[in-house]
């Protein structure tokens, strides 16, 4: 129940990326506002900060046009109630936290009916679908962007935006204890440990995770004191058990219960699927093969509109191939261990890399959830 005077925002976070990122802004809301009430569709991070969720967020974690057309009634469903629901309720503010699929048409009728909107994070149009600004136009009131060189560009095309730094920044310590990761999750002190990181979606689970396993097969065989570890969400362990048993991996490979950011801290390389994570995997140092498949149709829409060579967020930030991306068809069982297993043949290059990611990571660490509410609390008094 509402309390008179109390403010009242809803969110809408799409996937347990935006869930984490969401769940660090609301730490700068309710600093900022400690009776604040949050509603509206979120995970466990969310939940946690007391956020009421309308719909699980899982309704919403689908990935890749063919993907979302099959679930398209029911996820246009949902976003038809829900916004009958916030024009009736009429919340002071709605956030959308990336998920721009689902958010930016949502934000954009919110907005046209008096309800304020805020974005965050700003969508990778300077990587693929430039045409997009023109929605985050009519969207958002404001923008709140996670990398440096988004305010200018988005503030070009007449869209206020601030930096806020990358809340995940912040999370992850310079300088990751791998002895601790290690000793938290088993792992011998002195092993070599390759992390495998195929998804937290099911449907790339489906694409990936075979292939990600009969990578570790060949890299196991071809040194068998190598260790594998992979952080699965539980909800999707039946689904990885099958497919270890299938690669004859199976009792090889350490699985985890979440915990992605051990799994990252005690690896030596990590063999990685292309998104949020890649970012993750950099702050904490770590040597990556960043790799991706999808639907072949999904694969051939994506690439048509794509801008820029590289799709691994370290690349992109770093303007170059500072690790190696295997996409599609390329990424093969073999050339997936055979780069991999690169990263532990060349200590100069990883020393190298570590050094870049260092100087990425000084570069993204701001006070996220204060910038976070100073912008939002711009946005509330204009």
């Amino acid at each position: 129940m509402q309390k008179d005077g109390q403010r009242r925002f809803a969110l809408v976070a799409g996937e347990a990326s935006g869930d984490l990122l969401a769940g660090l802004l609301l730490d700068g809301l309710l600093a900022r506002w400690p009776e604040l009430q949050t509603v509206g569709i979120g995970g466990p991070r969310m939940l946690a900060h007391g956020f009421q969720s309308w719909w699980p967020q899982e309704k919403l974690a689908v990935r890749g046009y063919v993907e979302v057309l099959r679930h398209y009634a029911e996820i246009a469903g949902i976003r038809r109630q829900l916004k009958t629901r916030l024009l009736s309720e009429r919340p002071e503010l709605f956030i959308g936290v990336d998920a721009p699929d689902f958010n930016l048409d949502l934000e954009a009728g919110l907005r046209s009916q008096g309800i304020k909107t805020v974005h965050f994070i700003c969508p990778s149009i300077w990587a693929w679908r430039p045409k997009r600004i023109e929605k985050v136009r009519a969207a958002a009131d404001h923008v709140l962007c996670i990398f440096p060189f988004e305010p200018e560009l988005l503030e070009k095309q007449g869209v206020a935006a601030s930096y806020v730094g990358h809340p995940i920044a912040n999370v992850i310590p310079m300088t990751p204890d791998r002895a601790a990761a290690r000793t938290a999750i088993g792992l011998a002190s002195d092993a070599q440990v390759v992390a495998l990181l195929p998804g937290s979606r099911r449907s790339e689970i489906r694409y990936l995770a075979d292939r990600f396993f009969a990578a570790a097969a060949l890299m196991q065989k071809a040194r068998p004191a190598l260790q594998f570890v992979a952080p699965i969400l539980p909800g999707l362990r039946f689904e990885v058990e099958a497919l270890l048993q299938a690669s004859g991996m199976r009792g090889r490979v350490k699985l985890l219960d979440g915990q992605s950011h051990t799994a990252l801290a005690a690896c030596d390389a990590t063999l990685i699927a292309s998104g949020t994570a890649t970012l993750e995997a950099a702050l904490f140092k770590r040597p990556m093969v960043i790799a991706y498949n999808m639907n072949a149709l999904s694969w051939r829409v994506m690439q048509r509109k794509q801008l820029q060579p590289w799709v691994g967020l370290p690349n992109i930030l770093c303007r170059e191939f500072v690790v190696p991306e295997l996409l599609q068809e390329a990424a093969t069982p073999e050339a997936l261990a055979q780069a991999t297993l690169a990263w532990l043949d060349e200590p100069e290059k990883t020393r190298a890399l570590q050094q870049r990611f260092s100087e990425l990571h000084v570069q993204l660490q701001r006070d996220t959830p204060t910038l976070c509410a100073d912008a939002i609390q711009k946005v509330l008094e204009s």
